[in-house]
């Protein structure tokens, strides 16, 4: 039962995370809460496989903190990749006439 609690907080986490970091335009809105959820999921699962208890902080702060560092670093790359290809790809449409 504690694997979803911390499943649902951690979609919360990085659902948070979304509209703290700039850049949002570049990526869906369910991307980032998505992501946050399947690392608690899959982290607590390996972690409780590994003997970790549900009572130990451990690993609340292993799968709640890591879903929220997952989220700002693939808000952060997304974000920075989505406007290079857009450049990109502007400069091969437009035939070359913009400034790659």
């Amino acid at each position: 039962m504690e694997m979803v609690y911390a499943t649902v907080v951690g979609l919360g986490i990085a659902t948070v995370i979304r509209y703290l970091v700039p850049g949002r335009r570049s990526y869906g809105i369910l991307l980032l809460p998505a992501i946050g959820a399947a690392w608690t999921a899959a982290a607590w699962t390996g972690l409780t496989w590994l003997g970790w208890k549900p009572d130990e902080p451990w690993i609340w702060l292993v799968a709640l903190g890591g879903a929220g560092v997952i989220a700002i670093v693939v808000a952060l790359l997304i974000d920075r990749a989505r406007h290079s290809i857009d450049a990109q790809r502007l400069h091969h449409l437009s035939g070359g006439r913009t400034a790659s």
